[in-house]
């Protein structure tokens, strides 16, 4: 059947051929521009205040429910983080339906329900409407909220943040908004440890009964409905919700800039890439008149593959693996402009130099037409596609009334952005990308990046993870005279076990699970090492009572493959040199001194560490050893595309006499992997076909 299916087609595209003689040098011509004719709603409003609008729609038999509690931004301050605890708690049940048969029933309707602080969403079939309405009224006005479920989400965010403590987008982030509006600011405050502490469960009782109430509440309904029977059941379900009293609304105060840009530098120095946020506030709100050749500019500079960032600091530079830039609105009028990416070490004082030429670019020169074409045609095409969700036509409708715009606004959306023009886009990024009084925030490894950063002329601030500010670091202390590489080398051997337990090492295997971010399951890794350089290395996991292989690399010592989903592929020559070059289970042993250069000794985390720099077969890696345990903590290894990678180890063991890692933690190609050890065998008895 497929067969016929491909052979009518063929002939079918054959015939068409002949008869059109199509002229495939010649551009199709584009079609009109298509007119958005978006509903206009039906409004009632309940005595507790709820405004509702509807938009009835019979093309599908399926009903959407938006509820949208307009409270506008809360300021947490000292208890920074309810707000969060609260979220999470949210749609877990109600004070009248467990959270087990609050989801199954859900599931067994084939219905989407989400319950958030301030938001919630709901749609399913017709016929399920009602039911559906029901339990999320039931799930914003009677949320089940238990104190186990608090000390669970408070300690899940705990956990969150310290695992953020290295991460430098987290970084960036917190001391982004912090510095930008300040720390007491809606906008610029954050979550911290001692802030949750401040934290209690009567805390979250009271802030869910302040905020989630029906003053400012609206709620879309859009879809397969009668009006006047879901006014009927919206009233009946909703008219319960009890008004609150005496509630003040807060109004973010807008910001000024810097007077004259300048770096904010985070020191990270376990870094392998920098952070760079290029940054200023702006005034921008919806109904502004500049709004839409705000969007098509902000798309020429960083608003994807096409945007003059990514092509020179990606395509042209290869200094990253994307380059953005974002522009903020809101009806306050108080947002950010950011332009950045992440970057090799290496290249940091470069790339902040590529993307201020790419600002002053669009400010000084007119954009290409074609490319001011493209960008108007994605924005239509964006725009088109986004209108088939119900979500969004219910977030343009309540758009319309929070921001104060014109009724016809999203039906002249697509006029308004073909109207924009070169001229435009110059005049608007003079106004919103002010790059002469912007901040240049930077997360990065210190020793590695600002002696170059402050060649650039910028003057330099420092900060810590937190927003303060601090002095200076000292990213490099004086080497004692007389160390050398191969004592740091010889140092490791030593707090390791010693050379001679070393030396007799002839096998060594580990097992480990393996976290993966976003991964729905903890696999397991097996590694196999053998004198002089054979290895095995084999991630497996459990899928649906299977033991599965995901991916396997073996090499024998003179031939090698990987396998990847039953894909079996043998090295290349490259591939099998390289591993032939490896010596040995622990490299230290080998390596010349011709191989070895003490670079520096920096401080990371408080302890002071040795950096050497290990130069064999013209592959350059660097290696971090413990100034007082003597413990290789970090490797960091550059390929042939300058793409970086990094292992970090820890929680050193006992095991035979030999101290060994039972963490690894591995960052390649922006993925990162946790290792955690559960077996360590040394010595066992290993076989040729363990290998190949």
């Amino acid at each position: 059947m497929k067969n016929k299916i491909i052979l009518l087609i063929s002939i079918f595209l054959l015939s068409f051929g002949v008869n059109a003689q199509l002229d495939r040098s010649i551009m199709p011509k584009g079609g009109p521009t298509p007119k958005i004719s978006l509903k206009t709603p039906k409004e009632f409003k309940l005595k507790n205040g709820i405004k509702v609008l509807v938009v009835e729609d019979h093309k599908l038999p399926r009903v959407s429910y938006s509820v949208r509690i307009d409270n506008g931004p809360i300021l947490e301050g000292d208890k920074a983080g309810v707000l969060s605890i609260i979220s999470a708690m949210l749609g877990n049940g109600t004070t009248t339906i467990s959270k087990d048969e609050f989801n199954e029933e859900i599931d067994f309707l084939g219905a989407n329900v989400n319950i958030g602080f301030g938001g919630s969403f709901a749609s399913s079939l017709t016929k399920h409407s009602d039911r559906i309405l029901e339990l999320m009224s039931d799930g914003i006005i009677n949320p089940l909220l238990t104190e186990e479920e608090f000390n669970k989400q408070k300690e899940q965010l705990i956990e969150g943040l310290k695992s953020d403590e290295k991460s430098l987008d987290a970084i960036s982030a917190r001391v982004g908004n912090a510095l930008s509006y300040g720390k007491n600011h809606v906008y610029g405050e954050f979550i911290t440890e001692k802030s949750l502490e401040e934290v209690n469960f009567s805390d979250v009782l009271e802030f869910q009964k302040k905020y989630t109430n029906p003053n400012n509440a609206y709620i879309v309904v859009i879809g397969d409905v009668d009006y006047k029977e879901v006014k009927k059941s919206i009233i009946e379900k909703f008219s319960s919700w009890k008004k609150a009293k005496n509630i003040e609304y807060l109004t973010p105060e807008f910001t000024s800039n810097v007077e004259l840009s300048q770096f904010n530098f985070i020191d990270l120095p376990t870094a392998t890439q920098s952070s760079i946020s290029i940054t200023n506030n702006v005034d921008l709100k919806m109904n502004d008149e500049d709004y839409f050749a705000a969007l098509i500019t902000n798309n020429i500079l960083g608003g994807g593959g096409e945007g003059y960032l990514f092509k020179n600091l990606r395509e042209d530079k290869a200094y990253t693996y994307g380059a953005y830039s974002s522009l903020g609105s809101n009806r306050y009028g108080v947002e950010r402009f950011k332009a950045g990416a992440k970057v090799r070490n290496i290249v940091t004082d470069s790339a902040v130099t590529e993307i201020v030429n790419e600002i002053v670019r669009i400010r000084t020169e007119l954009v290409d037409a074609q490319l001011l074409k493209n960008a108007k045609a994605k924005y239509v095409g964006n725009f088109i596609m986004r209108l088939e969700r119900p979500q969004t036509v219910a977030n343009y409708a309540l758009n319309i009334k929070l921001n104060n715009l014109p009724e016809d606004f999203y039906e002249t959306y697509l006029e308004k952005i073909n109207a924009v023009t070169q001229d435009d886009v110059k005049r608007v990024a003079n106004r919103f990308f002010d790059i002469g009084r912007s901040r240049i925030i930077i997360v990065g490894k210190g020793s590695d990046v600002v002696a170059n950063l402050e060649k650039v002329g910028f003057p330099i601030n420092y900060f810590d993870k937190y927003a303060n500010p601090v002095a200076k670091p000292v990213f490099n202390k004086a080497i004692p005279k007389g160390l050398t590489a191969l004592d740091v080398m010889s140092n490791y051997i030593k707090s390791i076990g010693g050379k001679e337990k070393i030396s007799a090492i002839n096998s060594l295997v580990t097992k480990a699970s393996v976290t993966i971010p976003g991964a729905p399951f903890a696999p397991e890794a097996i590694s196999k090492k053998m004198m002089p350089n054979k290895t095995s290395f084999e991630m497996k996991a459990n899928m649906g009572g299977q033991t599965i292989s995901l991916m396997k690399r073996n090499f024998s010592g003179e031939k090698g493959y990987m396998e990847q989903q039953g894909q079996k592929i043998m090295m290349s020559e490259k591939e099998l040199e390289e591993a032939k070059n490896v010596q040995g289970i622990f490299e230290e042993l080998y390596f010349t001194e011709d191989q070895l250069e003490l670079v520096s000794i920096n401080s990371i985390d408080g302890e002071d560490v040795y950096k050497v720099k290990v130069t064999k077969n013209d592959k350059v890696s660097y290696r971090l050893y413990n100034v007082e345990t003597g413990y290789l903590i970090s490797l960091e290894e550059e390929d042939e595309n300058k793409n970086i990678s990094s292992t970090k180890y820890g929680d050193y063991k006992n095991v035979n006499s030999i101290m060994v890692p039972y963490f690894m933690q591995v960052n390649a190609g922006g993925q990162e992997l946790e290792f955690n050890f559960t077996e360590v065998l040394i010595n066992v008895s290993l076989k040729d076909s363990d290998f190949y």
